[in-house]
């Protein structure tokens, strides 16, 4: 019997409020629309029993017959479709429930003691996941293939999630954008071809917002993903990223490997890189503290204040990703947002309100913006495996003050 298109991945919609009912919509045929259905959960809500419709395995070989059936079942039945169990029937785990197999796994995770990474490993950990490893690169060199042939022969992961990056502000990506480009690369490049050569049970890919045309509509939608080249200061970064994400699509079309591809937007948080090649809200907390404690009445903030970003506090993200990696098993990249947009220089006073600084903010139009507008549009990540954000902006601001703050009167200034 021929399978219908994508029949193995049907597209998750919101449960009922009731978690009674998850509407899928199943694609019939070539040339047939796709039918809609509610279908029963179990008792557990953990679970759904997809029994296909007689008519819909019958008819599968005759697109006309099929549509026939269809318009018959509307005249005898206009709410209820007419299921009978076939051996088609499959049980599909619903959002919010991790496949079975993966309570068990063996999940290593490459940037695992970074700044996402660490978050990513709290998560798993309050997860219930006791098999977590961290690949440390003082063992393994990701970016040669030696270094990352090692890492699978010593741990036999099960999953990768692969967080290890070459990553910094627009001063970094600036001076160093053929070490972006080559290290990025490299290690993406090497880590998914032995996951295939070994036989990896899933890849979770962490792509970038950088890989976004420069002048991209806002919201950005996976689909205009390739829709023009990146802003030209992360464009080493984004590229190197971004072949990530064909490579997976090329590997789980000819090998069948179960690779995803997330993307984060900009993340901060606590742990984050406080230094002088971190990235803008860092960069900022510690110019402000450190204005306010020498006494300064004045700081310069790079470009006119006018770009526009979107920040996604680090938890969020480690959610995100976690979500992914037990729920979602497809070839579309995905976007993880907060969905609030706000202009550097509302973000510039927002800072400047949480650490107490209350001088001049002078803007130094010679520096570059970077990209004119960025905005994620999520609502693929909700869909497909039932995320969405929770940190507020401007109290994950508050907090990651309080924490640097904190962190910086015991000594610790995370790169600063």
């Amino acid at each position: 019997m021929r399978e219908p298109p994508h029949a193995t991945q049907p597209t998750h919609r919101p449960i009922a409020p009731d978690c009674k009912t998850l509407r899928l919509a199943l694609p019939i045929a070539p040339d047939c629309k796709t039918l809609r259905l509610a279908l029963p959960i179990s008792p557990d809500c953990k679970t759904l029993r997809l029994a296909l419709p007689a008519w819909h395995s019958r008819h599968l070989d005759n697109p006309q017959s099929a549509h026939e059936s269809q318009k018959t079942m509307a005249t005898t039945n206009a709410h209820e479709p007419a299921f009978a169990e076939t051996p088609d029937a499959v049980t599909v785990p619903l959002p919010g429930e991790p496949v079975d197999w993966l309570r068990d796994a063996r999940i290593a995770v490459t940037g695992g003691a970074g700044f996402l990474g660490r978050h990513v490993v709290a998560t798993l950990h309050a997860r219930g996941y006791r098999h977590v490893t961290i690949p440390r690169s003082a063992q393994y060199d990701l970016r040669l293939e030696d270094g990352v042939a090692r890492f699978y022969a010593d741990h036999r992961p099960d999953v990768v999630i692969h967080l290890a990056a070459v990553v910094g502000g627009i001063g970094a990506n600036r001076e160093h954008p053929g070490d972006f480009f080559h290290d990025n690369l490299m290690m993406g490049t090497h880590l998914l071809e032995h996951a295939r050569r070994v036989g990896l049970r899933k890849f979770v890919a962490c792509g970038t917002i950088c890989s976004y045309p420069k002048f991209t509509p806002v919201p950005f939608r996976e689909d205009d993903l390739w829709n023009g080249y990146p802003e030209e200061t992360n464009a080493p970064y984004g590229l190197a990223k971004k072949m990530l994400l064909v490579q997976s699509q090329a590997y789980r079309q000819q090998y069948g490997t179960d690779a995803i591809y997330l993307m984060p937007t900009n993340l901060y948080g606590p742990f984050d890189n406080f230094g002088p090649d971190g990235h803008v809200i860092p960069m900022l907390v510690v110019k402000y503290l450190n204005a306010v404690e020498a006494g300064i009445d004045e700081v310069v903030a790079w470009g006119d204040g006018s770009p526009t970003r979107e920040f996604l506090h680090v938890t969020d993200a480690a959610a995100g990703l976690v979500a992914a990696a037990e729920r979602y098993d497809g070839s579309d990249p995905v976007n993880l947002g907060s969905g609030r947009e706000v202009s550097i220089r509302e973000l510039t006073e927002l800072i400047a309100q949480a650490t107490g600084f209350t001088g001049h903010i002078r803007w130094d139009a010679s520096k570059p913006n970077g990209q004119p507008r960025r905005c994620l549009d999520t609502t693929r990540a909700h869909d497909r495996f039932g995320w969405q954000a929770q940190m507020p902006f401007e109290e994950g601001l508050r907090q990651t003050v309080a924490w640097y703050r904190a962190e910086r009167a015991a000594g610790r200034t995370w790169g600063a």
